[in-house]
């Protein structure tokens, strides 16, 4: 099977999309000739014109309003976020409109919109350009929300994500649009609310969130070498949430860490270790573990900013004292 990177995998699924469907269409900043600061969306623009790669001025709140407006009327924009910190600027567009509006209506209203934005610090852009905010819009009823950990993902939760008639936001993760992964060539669409188990284990479940996977997978290539089998889940979508996956994995592990970018407290690892400890209380041999970021703005310096998120060689560690039965510091 041919190996794109992330990059690729969501340019492909956009054109894709929009040769199926003439209502999708791509609106944001520098969207059409820059084809994004990342470059994600080169040669849309060539393809499809500027009536459907549409370029915005710097005015967040007024591209996700006609956004919203438009998606309520017949088409399906993806709006096209320069980066995840500027979601506080569309936040009543996102979360009073885009999200309400089915239900508001009686269902008479739908909101086929897709968010693509991204996340993720260790890029040396400081702390407003550096977070990972994906929590904020997990919290909202009404909101879908997609977190790719491969080009694999990012393509086919893409398309099933323009394809869905509610709102959906999708963070990728910046550090990884030039990673390449396996891509069928042929059309596949990845089912929202289905976690992946990425690698089968006995001792520990790892669960991971966008590139927290690798840090998982990479934890648990650690762990082997010193005979501990672990686990590794992605759960693709962290609303929908597949806890069937997850529950049987650690029911089966009898222990687990929870894995994510965003700030730990009231955030997503608290999120899914609250569930895994209501659900699956009576099969868990220690704590649920919870590694996020830390409490703290990003900072610039690279010395400090590399500590700021969990690392492979932090979780082997906290998984092989959990494993061993230590009492952990859950700081």
């Amino acid at each position: 099977m041919r190996e794109i990177t992330l990059s690729q995998a969501v340019n492909e699924a956009l054109a894709e999309e929009m040769r199926r469907d003439e209502t999708v269409f791509i609106i944001g900043e520098d969207v059409a000739e820059a084809g994004t600061p990342f470059k994600v969306l080169s040669g849309l623009v060539e393809e499809f014109g500027t009536g459907r790669v549409v370029d915005t001025p710097i005015a967040e709140p007024g591209f996700m309003g006609i956004a919203v407006g438009a998606a309520m009327t017949g088409t399906r924009p993806v709006v096209d976020l320069m980066f995840g910190d500027f979601i506080f600027l569309i936040m009543d567009q996102l979360c009073n409109q885009a999200a309400k509006t089915h239900y508001m209506s009686g269902g008479k209203l739908s909101v086929p919109l897709v968010l693509r934005t991204n996340m993720g610090a260790t890029r040396r852009s400081a702390a407003q350009h550096s977070q990972s905010l994906h929590a904020l819009v997990a919290h909202i009823p009404g909101l879908k929300v997609a977190m790719p950990s491969s080009a694999y993902e990012a393509k086919g939760l893409m398309k099933t994500a323009i394809r869905d008639n509610n709102p959906v936001v999708i963070f990728e993760d910046k550090l990884m649009y030039q990673d390449k992964a396996p891509v069928p060539e042929e059309e596949f669409l990845i089912p929202f609310g289905e976690a992946n188990i990425k690698r089968s284990g006995s001792d520990i479940t790892l669960i991971g969130t966008s590139s927290m996977v690798q840090v998982a997978e990479k934890a648990a290539d650690i762990l082997a070498a010193e005979g501990i089998s672990a686990e590794v889940i992605d759960p693709r979508t962290i609303v929908p949430l597949d806890m069937d996956t997850i529950n049987a994995s650690v029911r089966k592990t009898s222990r687990c860490i929870v894995i994510d970018e965003g700030h730990q407290s009231f955030g997503v690892t608290s999120e899914i270790a609250a569930r895994i400890m209501e659900q699956s209380f009576y099969h868990l041999d220690g704590p649920v573990i919870r590694m996020g970021a830390m409490d703290v703005p990003i900072p610039f310096s690279p010395a400090l900013e590399d500590v700021t998120v969990p690392t492979p060689e932090g979780v082997a560690e906290k998984a092989r004292m959990l494993v061993a039965g230590e009492m952990i510091d859950a700081a």
